[in-house]
């Protein structure tokens, strides 16, 4: 083996290694990481944020949380940042293929507890501390149990409680939905055991907590929910790890109807009315990864 051939040999490990040294070098940039957590003994809030019970004549239960969409994600400095006035991490698409204008559940994110929902870089979002957060929530699938001729069932539910929704031909198991229209907030659908079911929620009716309404109101039909960090997230502009942060949502008798046999059991059959499915507060989090 000649002396040139070693050499070139030798020059080449050397190079390759370099190479592989520079790779290992490259760092990704910080992302902000959301992902949601559903808890069913986190406080049950009323509009304003106060505790509250279950209305009179009324009843309901916590749901089994399969998976959920946001329409709209923002941080907010303080109690006094108007709505869309803070810094708006996400914003889903909406259409007026329905006629007026409404989300367009065929391009929603939907996502289950502990998948990450959104990831978005750091850098993108403008330095400052952040008090609040505001989650535009539009769509909820989950299991409750029903009551029919004495027998009670489980079923999976699509709750719609956006602004406003256009959607499509939807499917839950092998149940199939086709609406092609839009919807208020509070329309669902239902499928038990391969039965389909759907209706409409009152008007209005919707929890929406929001501790700030005082200072900082929301729209009325909207489905913004507002929760206070413990300690506010501060961005400098000057990460370098990964910040997750985790939505913590009450579903705390989250899904409400009107009793027609006052036994606690939901009894569609019976004529008993859905008359809330909101969420009952959220509490935001973060840590540095």
């Amino acid at each position: 083996m000649n002396a040139k051939f070693i050499l070139g040999l030798l020059l080449a490990i050397v190079c390759i290694g370099f190479i592989s040294c520079e790779k290992d070098e490259v760092k990704t940039e910080p992302m902000l990481i959301v992902k949601f957590q559903f808890d069913e003994n986190q406080v049950r809030l009323n509009n304003l944020g106060q505790p509250a019970g279950v209305s009179a004549g009324n009843a309901a239960q916590s749901p089994i949380f399969n998976t959920i969409s946001s329409h709209y994600i923002e941080l907010a400095p303080n109690a006094n940042t108007g709505l869309g006035m803070g810094t708006i991490l996400y914003h889903a698409p909406e259409t007026t293929l329905g006629g007026a204008n409404a989300i367009d559940f065929s391009q929603a994110k939907i996502s289950a507890e502990g998948e990450t929902f959104l990831k978005i870089p750091l850098s993108q979002i403008a330095n400052g501390s952040y008090e609040w957060v505001r989650v535009s929530l539009s769509y909820q699938n989950y299991d409750i149990v029903i009551r029919h001729d004495a027998t009670d069932h489980t079923g999976t539910l699509a709750s719609f409680v956006g602004f406003n929704n256009y959607i499509g031909t939807h499917s839950i198991g092998n149940s199939t939905f086709p609406v092609n229209a839009n919807r208020a907030q509070g329309y669902w659908a239902l499928n038990v055991q391969g039965m389909p079911f759907s209706g409409q929620a009152p008007a209005g009716a919707t929890t929406v907590p929001n501790p700030i309404a005082s200072t900082s109101p929301i729209p009325q039909g909207s489905c913004v929910v507002t929760g206070k960090f413990a300690n506010n997230l501060v961005i400098t502009g000057n990460e370098t790890h990964d910040v997750e942060m985790t939505l913590s949502l009450s579903i705390n008798k989250s899904f409400e109807w009107h009793e027609i046999n006052p036994d606690g059991k939901y009894e569609p059959s019976a004529g008993e009315n859905v008359v809330d499915m909101g969420l009952r507060g959220l509490i935001p989090s973060y840590q540095v990864q």
